[in-house]
């Protein structure tokens, strides 16, 4: 089983649709998904109890004891705020970290010492766990897109790919589907940037 943290301790980073998309996405590759919603909104488990029961299973997990012998992977959704020891017990458990990063001044702001604070993690000075920065809501050609290309340069952490700021992760999130849950026609284009995160998210 690996499990994928998603994590920045700013609000409104976009963690939830990432989180969300993540664990769609891994579900219709007929992966066996589970999905731990640590935020006090629960708006990850808001989503999963919205989902049909005929769209590929997520396992909802609120205990990690409960966690069935059968999964593959664990998708985390952090709380806002996480720092100091929960962020090491979390860094700890997790094979990836996924930090959402939107283009503004305010959180890349928000962001700078957080992204620090990870750098000084064991399990992340070890190798023992791999940090991936994406850009979201964000249009990578746009530049607001380049400026934070260039903020994250600075902090020598990859750029794993990028999560478009479009209605249609909101409009999917409505009826508790992912956009790979969407017809391809529809959601081509945003199914095709997520190619390049979930080649990072399952390499070595």
């Amino acid at each position: 089983m690996r499990a994928i943290l998603v994590a920045n301790p700013k609000g409104g980073s976009g963690k939830t649709t990432l989180a969300t998309n993540l664990a769609g996405c891994l579900a219709h590759a007929g992966e066996a998904v589970c999905l731990w919603d640590l935020d006090r909104q629960h708006s990850s488990l808001e989503w999963l109890k919205l989902r049909p029961s005929y769209l590929p299973k997520i396992v909802r997990l609120d205990e990690r004891e409960h966690l069935p012998k059968k999964a593959q992977w664990l998708v985390l959704d952090s709380p806002a705020g996480l720092h100091g020891k929960r962020l090491t017990e979390m860094v700890k458990e997790a094979h990836k970290v996924l930090v959402p990063i939107q283009p503004s001044l305010y959180d890349i702001a928000a962001t700078r010492d957080f992204l620090a604070e990870l750098k000084e993690e064991k399990a992340i000075r070890k190798h023992k766990a791999f940090v991936g920065i994406i850009g979201s809501r964000v249009d990578p050609r746009t530049r607001a897109g380049t400026q934070l290309i260039t903020y994250i340069r600075e902090h020598d952490m990859p750029l794993v790919g990028w999560v478009r700021d479009t209605t249609m992760y909101a409009n999917a999130a409505f009826e508790g589907r992912s956009i790979f849950d969407l017809p391809n026609w529809q959601a081509e284009r945003e199914v095709a940037m997520w190619q390049p995160i979930l080649e990072w998210v399952k390499g070595d």
